[in-house]
């Protein structure tokens, strides 16, 4: 199929917005094509969870092509269709934080600081995507909405938190999407709907968080189809802001423009479990296989033994410490309103002492160091995303992995927290298939560095031809 023959919702990002600029169709085409996707697959897979007004989102794309019409300077967005993540505000529509606390939310009155900006780079938002109570664990269930479903298999897991986005961007409801990052809620979605996720380095995209500005755990981050289209949107939603105190002040052109690492300049460390954490025979052996495929291709590829098992415990500690920091007056107030897991996450920060949290982040920083150490030999790391492939649909929680037992919903997704506490950027993309459900690699950069790292991921998506795949309709 040639890129002309392919439908407006399969088109890449860069392209749909460059096909706008250059009038080749208009922003209106673009948004019908993506509301009749939205209309024939979102009952069935529930990525996303609140709409504007039809009418409301056809007006908005008609004012885009006024905009170029009149010939006006237009973002790198301009006219391209999105829908937000349910933990963030988007001014005129309720933010429900996937909780009954918040059900009956009324209409925010102003944007979330990344939702902003993606608004003055042209994107027009259009709803909510789905995501479990505050963000809580890497699958998307919830009380006040349908489980998110995978688009390559209905009877199962989108992942989460970031599911809507991943489960939307996969069915070809939307372009592009925003997540965030905390413990794997940007990658494991990423991994299971075989779409590409950024966890970018700390204060990448700025946040406007009021409970915990400095926090490095929590990070947010762009979804789509192709390390080019998310490296394109983060150009959009990366840079500065003054009221964000870690956020990077580098200028976020570059990575609207990079261009692929090709498999002779790359040499790649390949860890087969991110250092010792239980992986299913399933992922095992496409993993085996996608390391096979990139030595055949002409990468360098060597093989590491990390060392991230404390990276765990301090996890944990900062995790909870963080989730007490911003849910202690809702858990107080509302104890009945809320998840158990998320009360119980609060009352375990509660009681961490400073000997605790000392330690962790002690821990923290001795993991980045010897991280960042690897990459004086080589340019990225290669492990595997997640431990099991999409797991069925009813399960609130992987409780076993081989002979490994575990008994709390983030146990499972020590894969992607141990990344989190060395604070490298770090792209999920696709791996392979085992029985039509795709797995997923995290390909890890060194420190701030998202545009070498999606070089080098471009390039890998360029020679095995995986982001082309996409689900049965």
């Amino acid at each position: 199929m040639t890129p002309t023959d392919t439908p407006l919702h399969r088109r890449s990002a860069r392209d749909l917005a460059a096909g706008i600029r250059a009038r080749e169709f208009s922003a209106e085409e673009v948004m019908r094509a993506h509301l009749a996707r939205i209309e024939e697959r979102n009952p069935a897979i529930a990525a996303i969870v609140t709409m504007v007004p039809e009418s409301e989102a056809l007006a908005m794309a008609r004012e885009a092509d006024r905009a170029v019409a009149r010939g006006d300077e237009v973002g790198l967005l301009h006219g391209l269709p999105t829908a937000v993540k349910d933990l963030l505000d988007v001014e005129g529509l309720p933010t429900r934080h996937g909780s009954r606390l918040h059900a009956d939310a009324a209409p925010a009155r102003a944007d979330a600081m990344v939702v902003g900006r993606m608004r003055r780079a042209g994107a027009l938002v259009i709803g909510k995507t789905n995501t479990p109570e505050a963000g809580l664990g890497t699958l998307t269930f919830s009380s006040i909405a349908d489980t998110c479903r995978n688009p390559y298999d209905l009877s199962r897991h989108a992942g989460g938190s970031s599911g809507g986005a991943a489960a939307a961007v996969a069915a070809g409801m939307l372009p592009f999407a925003d997540g965030s990052d905390s413990g794997g809620s940007l990658r494991y979605p990423a991994a299971f709907c075989n779409v590409v996720g950024l966890r970018p380095s700390p204060g990448r995209v700025a946040s406007g968080r009021l409970d915990n500005g400095w926090t490095a755990h929590g990070v947010l981050g762009p979804m789509a189809r192709t390390s080019d289209d998310v490296a394109y949107a983060l150009a959009a939603m990366a840079g500065p802001d003054p009221m964000a105190p870690l956020s990077i002040a580098e200028d976020p052109a570059v990575f609207a423009a990079l261009a692929p690492r090709h498999p002779g300049s790359v040499r790649i460390g390949w860890s087969r479990d991110a250092g010792g954490v239980p992986i299913s025979a399933e992922v095992a052996a496409v993993h085996a296989r996608a390391k096979d495929a990139l030595v055949t291709a002409g990468y360098d590829v060597v093989d590491l033994d990390l060392e991230l098992a404390d990276a765990e415990a301090a996890w944990e500690t900062v995790e909870m410490y963080n989730f007490f920091a911003s849910y202690r007056g809702e858990a107080a107030a509302h104890p009945d309103l809320l998840r158990p897991d998320l009360l119980r996450n609060v009352r375990q920060g509660e009681r961490i002492t400073a000997a605790e949290l000392a330690d962790a982040l002690r821990t923290r920083t001795e993991v980045f160091r010897r991280t960042e150490r690897l990459f004086a030999d080589v340019d990225v790391v290669i492990a595997p995303a997640t431990p099991v492939v999409a797991p069925p649909a009813e399960v609130e929680w992987v409780e076993r992995v081989g002979d490994t037992v575990y008994d709390r919903y983030f146990r499972w997704q020590m894969l992607a927290n141990r990344f989190t506490v060395t604070a490298h950027p770090v792209v999920v993309t696709p791996a392979g298939f085992h029985e039509d459900l795709p797995v997923g690699v995290q390909v890890v950069g060194r420190h701030r560095g998202e545009a070498e790292l999606l070089a080098i991921t471009s390039g890998i998506e360029a020679v095995r031809g995986l982001t082309a795949r996409s689900p049965r309709d």
